[in-house]
């Protein structure tokens, strides 16, 4: 049994701690324990079966793994902040959406080879503790079988911090620009009333991809639900173009576009939640104006 951390117990971090509680001792730290949250979080960690710690030098001791899923934003502090509290042979674990400069940067405030980068490299929820994980570092080759005995589907995709990072990256580029532009371009049918021959139009053009089918509402599903964080992990996108000497002008586009449907539902009172199930079209009438 192998003792793990997660610092952040949000969608991701919550599916993973929750599928390693099974077989391990793990406990969590998340802001929201601090503020008007903490009761609903700690009702969430009992139903996981994992441990509420009361402080982030209270959740790191004694944790050989700690696995950092908080937002893209908050990557970088939560990195500064538990590097000094880590001791020799504790392995930190960043599973953010972050620019490979922001894991760069953040591996300087660590012991040598206790960073550890990995990218998440499909949505969590569907697979679960199964979801493909690529593992970056000096301490690849070493980390990525100890998570696979774990049950996680991990594998060594670099020896240099940064570089697995940089394959999300750019895979966000399309997957997140993908999910706006469904969302724009459905909305916009909508309310000429042409969504179903829009929607044949693109299973013609590309039929593999599912446009008939729950594909365009799952699309769109991920914006409303998401769209805040996203956005937030889109400017770390458009930092990791900029760094490669691009000016990111599509993927600065679709900041703005995973945010506008969330702060439009919010300005509404329309709540994700209350949409169950999922219907984009429904949405699209409480949003509409």
């Amino acid at each position: 049994m192998t003792a793990i951390t997660f610092i952040g117990f949000g969608e991701a971090g919550g599916i993973f701690a929750s599928e390693l509680a099974r077989d391990h001792a793990v406990t969590v730290w998340d802001c929201k324990l601090s503020g008007a949250e903490r009761e609903p979080m700690l009702a969430k960690a009992r139903q996981a079966g994992v441990r509420a710690a009361g402080s982030l030098a209270e959740a790191l001791e004694g944790a050989a793994l700690v696995f950092s899923t908080v937002t893209a934003g908050s990557a970088l502090d939560v990195a500064q902040q538990a590097a000094p509290l880590l001791t020799a042979g504790q392995y930190f674990l960043d599973l953010n959406s972050v620019a490979p400069q922001t894991k760069r940067h953040a591996a300087h405030h660590f012991l040598p080879g206790a960073y550890v980068d990995v990218a998440v490299m499909a949505p969590v929820p569907p697979a679960r503790r199964k979801t493909p994980l690529l593992v970056g570092g000096p301490q690849a080759e070493a980390i990525a079988p100890v998570l696979t005995v774990m049950g996680l589907n991990a594998r060594s995709g670099a020896d240099e911090i940064g570089k697995v990072s940089a394959i999300k990256m750019c895979r966000s580029v399309m997957i997140k620009g993908l999910e706006a532009l469904t969302t724009e371009c459905l909305f916009a049918a909508r309310e000429y009333g042409v969504e179903e021959e829009v929607l044949a139009s693109l299973h013609a053009s590309f039929p593999s991809l599912g446009w008939n089918g729950e594909f365009p509402g799952y699309l769109i599903s991920r914006v409303a639900e998401h769209g805040i964080r996203r956005s937030e992990e889109m400017e770390e996108v458009v930092k990791t173009l900029r760094d490669a000497g691009g000016d990111g002008v599509m993927s600065q586009a679709t900041v703005q576009a995973q945010r506008q449907l969330p702060e439009k539902m919010a300005a509404r009172g329309v709540s994700y939640a209350a949409l169950a199930p999922f219907v984009w079209q429904v949405l699209s009438g409480k949003v509409k104006g």
